[in-house]
């Protein structure tokens, strides 16, 4: 018979960091497995209630802080978490596959500043591009609409389950758009009444007024088609991230033309990233306004 009382099971088992076990449920009487959890809940109830020693780091992507920070965040009304999805497909020979990825690194971090209360789960970069088993170009990796969508339902209900009151979802991609809506649409059916709400922002997927605005505001007129699946919008905004992402130096050396998308050219690099804080600017601005209106008309129809 084991002498170990279930105090020293819990300590054992919080120390390990590890769940009960099925087979270790099954070798405890009722009281020992109530005193195990009693023992398990008082140890968070204390944990969560550790007061952080450090400066908070300064960012709004939640994999980057500490569940503390990320507690005290919640706490101190950030209860807006974005739920950014981007996609690895192919973008033409120069551009990374994670395009739009690269994209919401900068947007995501804007849209959340602007927001002031929100922060961004990590970019979810699996998401539908076709048909899974008759993907052709090389590196591009896709989801079925079904898996996308489960995913997106349960980081929704992991942000919820900890304080999280809106979850803001946004994707850089096409493909990505009906499994967005969709997941919005079953989220707010299963959280009616519970005080969370979660909300679609198709607004923040407006490659086409972006287009129009590089060039009836910046004058930066694409003169021709190079056939890629590429623009001059998209790559300098990738370039606010990593300019390698677009092959800039690699790029530039080689010459020849190919340090151009379109008939403009991405040289020189300041002028190309003013062009790309530009261009952001302008999505951040229409994407806050769009999840502002969201909110104001959930709220009026509540």
């Amino acid at each position: 018979m084991n002498a170990r009382t279930p105090v020293a099971i819990a300590a054992a088992l919080l120390a390990l960091g590890t769940a009960v076990s099925a087979q270790q449920r099954d070798n405890m009487s009722a009281e020992e497995r109530a005193r195990v959890q009693a023992e398990r809940e008082r140890a968070y109830q204390e944990e969560m209630a550790m007061v952080n020693p450090l400066e908070p780091l300064n960012s709004v992507w939640i994999d980057e802080l500490t569940w503390i920070e990320v507690r005290d965040a919640i706490a101190g009304g950030k209860t807006t978490a974005i739920v950014p999805t981007g996609g690895i497909e192919q973008n033409g020979p120069y551009l990374a596959t994670g395009k739009h990825n690269y994209v919401l690194q900068s947007a995501c971090d804007a849209i959340a500043r602007r927001l002031g209360n929100a922060l961004c789960t990590p970019v979810l970069k699996l998401v539908p591009e076709g048909d899974p088993e008759n993907i052709r170009y090389p590196g591009t990796l896709s989801l079925r609409q079904e898996t996308f969508q489960l995913v997106l339902t349960d980081v929704s209900n992991s942000l919820k389950s900890q304080g999280f009151t809106d979850v803001i979802l946004i994707g850089d991609s096409g493909g990505n758009q009906r499994g967005l809506q969709a997941t919005a649409d079953v989220l707010n059916t299963a959280w009616a009444g519970t005080g969370a709400t979660a909300y679609y922002i198709p607004e923040y997927y407006n490659y086409g007024d972006v287009l129009e605005y590089m060039e009836n505001e910046l004058g930066y007129v694409e003169t021709v088609d190079d056939g890629y699946h590429d623009d001059f919008y998209i790559t300098s905004l990738m370039m606010l991230t990593n300019p390698t992402s677009v092959r800039y130096h690699q790029r530039v050396q080689a010459g020849g033309g190919l340090e151009t998308i379109n008939g403009l050219s991405i040289t020189p690099i300041n002028q190309a990233l003013e062009v790309g804080k530009r261009l952001l600017e302008f999505r951040v601005e229409a994407t806050v306004s769009a999840i502002h209106a969201a909110m104001a008309e959930r709220e009026t129809g509540r």
